[in-house]
């Protein structure tokens, strides 16, 4: 792994300290302030202080050690949300394992592919994941299983695999190791332009960089109560929740999902100040009494100010981040009026271009691709883990991070969200690349040609929809293609991933050098 080291007398911002130091600073100068909120559907909350969290913490990366688990190896977190997610990210950044944490809604093919990609040693899952990762991720050498499936009893019996709770040791055995800000802290798996998804690699200095900046940005303070219930497997959960609210020594309520009808009653219950939230929340919490009595005083989602949610009385901050950008790039202001429907403007820690295809810069009010300038393993993922190649092609000459994404430059510096680049689409909050819906398409027999674009949705942002060549023509397509594609990518995909419609046509719209116009077939979704 070669991740790049500071220059020789650079003294960066985490200079000597790492996430461990982080936890345990907190658990001394908070030791009875309550860091960790588990408000299950089905339960009364729980809450875990910092001094009880750390020494849980303890005893699991003991346990860990116990277990054979070796700095540098890397662990499969499989998990909705709920506090062992946490307990287990946190123990192996401890040791100095890596935290892989998966997408819950991954389908088979996927779970086999990002367990043999980086190559997994072991894997903390729960009752409702526990066979598929053991018939899908062959190469472990041990699962762990919690006890509930996000607070709710298992629907079935005993999984196989080890309990979770036999892996805890005695904290006071909790692993020493040398403190490197530049060590690798975690994986996150996201999809990229290309067909399969890259594993993000971050550092300790990345993580401590999102909760540092992530807590800057939303004007976080030791007295704010930070509810979330977006998926801690993701980076909005992780760093501008959970890491964020570390970092300040506030608090952080996690629910097992999103719930329309439960998201008031918790924060009343916890006096809630903030909220990371996404347009598909909103528009669901729209259909609520807002309480008169709550305390959010800020909620961060896609764009400041949305009109349509100005119902909640609560200011809201736009901002645009990537797995790959650890924090907001692109970020609204706290203290100020922000331009309504944009998502901020170039956050201060980092350098934003914005271009024209040839790298001309754009004009206000022309649309462009977003580039971003920061520094690899500080406020740049370190790397795209076992593929120099992808790394590499995601810079430009200049050293910018190619975004993929385009977006609108307004007056006073302000950004507007474009139109995604060609082949991406945002369904319900989770990025999709059409081209890996379209590979699984195209071998399945009777496809001769698949094209895959995104339909507005009113609740998901976009869902796909695939266009379909038959190879014998429209008229002689068997009676079953339909079926037989929906089941191949049932298969292979996650749910979120499976198109939504099928359309079979004879011919596709063409472009330049027999490209498929996908900017066509939009049209013809009307």
């Amino acid at each position: 792994m070669s991740i790049s080291q500071p220059a020789p007398g650079v003294v960066g911002p985490f200079a000597g300290l790492d996430v461990p130091w982080l936890l345990r600073m907190r658990s001394q100068t908070r030791r009875d302030h309550p860091f960790l909120i588990w408000a299950p559907f089905e339960a009364p909350a729980r809450k875990w202080s910092y001094g009880e969290f750390h020494e849980r913490v303890g005893a699991l990366a003991a346990g860990l050690v116990k277990r054979g688990i070796k700095p540098g190896e890397y662990v499969l977190i499989h998990l909705d949300n709920c506090i062992e997610a946490m307990l287990a990210w946190f123990a192996c950044v401890e040791l100095g394992a890596i935290a892989v944490t998966t997408n819950t809604r991954s389908a088979p093919a996927e779970m086999e592919y990002f367990a043999g990609h980086c190559g997994a040693v072991a894997a903390i899952t729960q009752p409702a994941y526990a066979e598929l990762i053991s018939a899908h991720c062959r190469d472990l050498r041990w699962i762990a299983v919690i006890s509930h499936d996000a607070g709710s009893a298992p629907a079935q019996g005993a999984p196989r695999g080890d309990s979770f709770e036999s892996l805890f040791a005695d904290s006071a055995d909790r692993p020493r190791r040398a403190t490197d800000p530049m060590a690798p802290c975690s994986v996150q798996y996201t999809s990229g332009t290309t067909s399969r998804p890259k594993a993000v690699l971050w550092t300790h200095a990345n993580a401590l960089w999102g909760g540092k900046i992530n807590a800057a940005h939303e004007d976080l303070h030791a007295d704010d109560v930070h509810q979330t219930y977006l998926p801690l497997f993701h980076t909005n959960a992780l760093a501008y929740s959970m890491l964020a609210a570390l970092w300040v020594g506030g608090s952080c309520v996690i629910q097992p999902r999103f719930s329309a009808s439960r998201f008031w009653s918790v924060a009343l219950e916890h006096n809630s100040t903030w909220t990371s939230t996404i347009p598909f929340c909103m528009k669901a919490l729209l259909e609520h009494e807002v309480p008169k009595n709550h305390t959010f005083r800020l909620w961060g989602t896609a764009v400041n100010d949305p009109p349509p949610f100005a119902a909640f009385g609560i200011k809201t901050i736009g901002w645009w981040g990537m797995t790959e950008t650890i924090t907001h790039g692109i970020i609204g202001e706290v203290d100020q009026p922000n331009t309504p429907m944009s998502i901020g403007r170039a956050a201060p820690e980092y350098s934003i271009r914005v271009t024209d295809d040839d790298g001309r810069p754009t004009a206000v009010g022309d649309t462009g691709n977003l580039l971003i300038k920061g520094i690899p393993g500080l406020s740049l993922f370190a790397e795209y883990l076992h593929n120099e190649k992808a790394t590499a092609e995601s810079f430009d000459e200049h050293g910018y991070f190619i975004t993929g994404d385009r977006v609108t430059l307004l007056d006073n510096g302000f950004l507007r969200f474009g139109d995604r680049a060609k082949d991406m689409l945002k369904v319900g909050g989770e990025n999709v690349a059409a081209s890996e819906i379209e590979q699984v398409i195209a071998v399945v027999p009777g496809v001769r040609e698949a094209a895959v674009v995104a339909k507005k949705h009113p609740m998901l942002d976009e869902v796909p929809v695939v266009f379909i060549i038959p190879a014998a023509g429209v008229a002689a397509a068997p009676p079953g293609l339909h079926d037989s594609v929906m089941a191949a990518c049932r298969n292979s995909l996650a749910d979120f991933k499976v198109p939504r419609e099928i359309r079979f046509v004879d011919e596709m719209p063409r472009s330049t050098l027999e490209k498929v116009a996908k900017a066509e077939l939009r049209k013809m979704l009307g």
